[in-house]
């Protein structure tokens, strides 16, 4: 049997495995093996599996490789790449599901955890806005601005216009820093009070809770009034 083949025998392990118990006990290569199998049915994934994993460091630096990058990985080919960056995406927007219409103080962990997927590697500063009814319950997530986060850059009228037409009863501001450092900006604390001011004339409330945690060189957290 040529190297490039691999046996069905082992390839159905797997997948018995996941069904079985979902990825409890799998390594992340094994993993990145499943999805590349979904691309390239009938050769061995396992050794661009390996590949990728020793490149990128952990099966969330594969997730969140540009598929270009993926690709120069010998083994991953356009469609396998495709469905790499199709399940990272996915998992994103699985995440915002689960905590739209809920309210957000009994939701606040996989509040955490949509945004500390969705913002962990961006390269840019984003700006987020969270808006809720009047029972706290979440309406929509929606990035308002990217790039350089100044007083100039952010629009109140923006923020509010967007807050009316989704008839939000209050928001909560959400801003990450790539740089690293954690602490809000003199620039972050003079936007925020702009938005709140703004927010007040329409009896629109601006919750501020506490920061979220985030790892180092990556760090999310909301604004401060």
């Amino acid at each position: 049997m040529p190297s490039s083949d691999i046996s069905p025998g082992h390839r159905k392990r797997l997948r018995d495995k996941f069904i079985k118990s979902g990825l409890a006990g799998f390594h992340d290569y094994e993993i990145i093996e499943l999805l590349l199998s979904l691309g390239t049915p009938r050769k061995d994934c396992k050794p661009p599996a390996k590949e990728a994993i020793k490149k990128f460091k952990s099966l969330r630096g594969v997730l969140e490789a540009p598929a270009e990058e993926l690709q120069q990985i010998d083994g991953i080919g356009p469609h396998s790449a495709f469905g790499i960056k199709l399940v990272q995406e996915v998992a994103r927007e699985f995440l915002k599901e689960k905590i739209i219409e809920q309210p957000i103080y009994k939701s606040a962990q996989e509040v955490f955890d949509y945004l500390y997927h969705s913002m962990r590697d961006l390269k840019k500063e984003l700006f987020k806005v969270i808006y809720l009814n009047s029972q706290n319950r979440i309406i929509d997530i929606t990035d308002l601005f990217e790039g350089t986060i100044t007083s100039s850059s952010i629009s109140p009228r923006q923020v509010i216009e967007s807050a009316i037409k989704h008839n939000a009863a209050s928001l909560i501001f959400v801003h990450n820093h790539p740089s690293g450092n954690p602490e809000p900006s003199a620039n972050d604390r003079e936007i925020t009070r702009d938005l709140v001011y703004a927010a007040s004339i329409m009896q629109i409330k601006v919750f501020c809770p506490i920061a979220w945690p985030a790892p180092a060189a990556d760090y999310i957290f909301p604004l401060w009034p």
